[in-house]
C-alpha cells in the first residue's frame, strides 16, 4: 500500500514539474503580435518621411524580430538592408562622384570607378602619394594646418585607394583571420569608402594610426572634424548599423553642413543618407 502511494506522488510530482517547465519554455518564446497590431505599426510607418512601400512585409518581419526598436529605427534599418545578409543583394551607387556618396556592404561603386579631381595631399600634413578629391584635400589641409596652430598633429596614413589596391589588401586580411572576421573590419573590393577619394586614416605622429583614439589629436578631431566636412565614420556605439568595428582614425568627408547635423544628432551618415538623401537628389 505505501509503495502504491510512493509511486503514485511520484508521478504526480513529475506530472507537475512538466506541466511547470512546459508552461515556462512557453512564456519565454516571442510573443506574436496580433495582426491587427501589425497593420496598425505599418500604418504609424507609413507616416515616415522615408517609408518605402515596395518593403512593407519585411518592415513586418524586421519589426516582430525587434519590437524593442521604434519605428523610424525600423524603416532606416530595412532601407539600409540591415534585414539582409551583408553582400547579399547589393546595388550600384546613384550618387557617384558627389559629397553625399555612400557606400558600404550593400552598395557598391564597381572596379572602374575612379574620382573626379583627385589632388595629391601636400606632404605637410600627409605621408607622400596620399591623394583625395579636391573638396576633401582642400578642407583636411585647412583643418591639419589649424590643429597644428592650436599644438596638434592630424596626419594622413591612408586616403584614396583603387579596386586592386583593394583587392589586394582585402585578399591578405582574409587569408590572415578568414572571411568573416575580415568582413568586420576592411571591405571587399568596390565596396570601400577610400575608393571614393572621400576618406583618411590618421595618426598624431606619434601612436600607431590604430591607437589613435589615445592621442590628444583624437579628442581636438571629436571638437573640430565637423566644422571641416569631416565625420568619424565608424563610431564605436553605432557598429550595428555601420556593420564594421569601431575605427577611431577613419573619418569622412561629406560636407560642412551634413558634418554638422550628424554630429548635433549622433547619427551615422548611413542614417543620414536614408532620411535625407536616397531617392532625393
Amino acid at each position: 500500500m505505501k509503495k502504491n502511494i510512493l509511486v503514485y506522488i511520484l508521478i504526480m510530482i513529475l506530472l507537475i514539474t512538466g506541466i511547470y517547465i512546459g508552461t515556462t519554455k512557453k512564456d519565454t518564446k516571442t510573443k506574436e503580435i496580433p495582426t491587427k497590431k501589425v497593420e496598425t505599426l505599418i500604418d504609424k510607418m507609413k507616416k515616415i518621411e522615408y517609408y518605402n512601400g515596395k518593403y512593407k512585409d519585411r518592415y513586418k518581419d524586421y519589426q516582430k524580430e525587434n519590437q524593442n526598436l521604434e519605428l523610424e529605427d525600423i524603416v532606416t534599418r530595412v532601407n539600409l538592408s540591415l534585414d539582409k545578409k551583408p553582400y547579399e543583394e547589393t546595388k550600384k551607387t546613384p550618387y557617384p562622384n558627389t559629397d553625399y556618396i555612400l557606400v558600404n556592404k550593400h552598395i557598391y561603386m564597381g572596379e572602374d570607378y575612379i574620382p573626379e579631381d583627385l589632388e595629391e595631399l601636400d606632404t605637410s600634413y600627409a605621408r607622400s602619394g596620399m591623394k583625395l578629391v579636391k573638396k576633401a584635400k582642400k578642407a583636411v589641409e585647412q583643418m591639419a594646418k589649424q590643429a597644428k596652430k592650436e599644438g596638434f598633429t592630424i596626419r594622413v596614413m591612408s586616403s584614396f585607394r583603387d579596386y586592386q589596391y583593394q583587392v589586394n589588401l582585402y585578399n591578405r586580411y582574409k587569408e590572415t583571420d578568414g572571411e568573416e572576421k575580415a568582413d568586420t573590419y576592411s571591405a571587399r573590393p568596390g565596396f570601400s569608402e577610400h575608393q571614393t577619394g572621400l576618406c583618411i586614416d590618421i595618426d598624431d605622429g606619434n601612436l600607431s594610426y590604430t591607437n589613435f583614439e589615445k592621442s590628444p589629436s583624437f579628442n581636438w578631431m571629436q571638437e573640430n572634424a565637423h566644422k571641416y566636412g569631416f565625420i568619424l565614420r565608424y563610431p564605436k556605439d553605432k557598429t550595428d548599423i555601420t556593420t564594421y568595428t569601431y575605427e577611431s582614425w577613419h573619418y569622412r568627408y561629406v560636407g560642412k553642413e551634413i558634418a554638422s547635423y550628424i554630429k548635433e544628432h549622433n547619427i551615422t551618415f548611413d542614417e543620414y543618407y536614408i532620411q535625407f538623401i536616397e531617392n532625393k537628389k
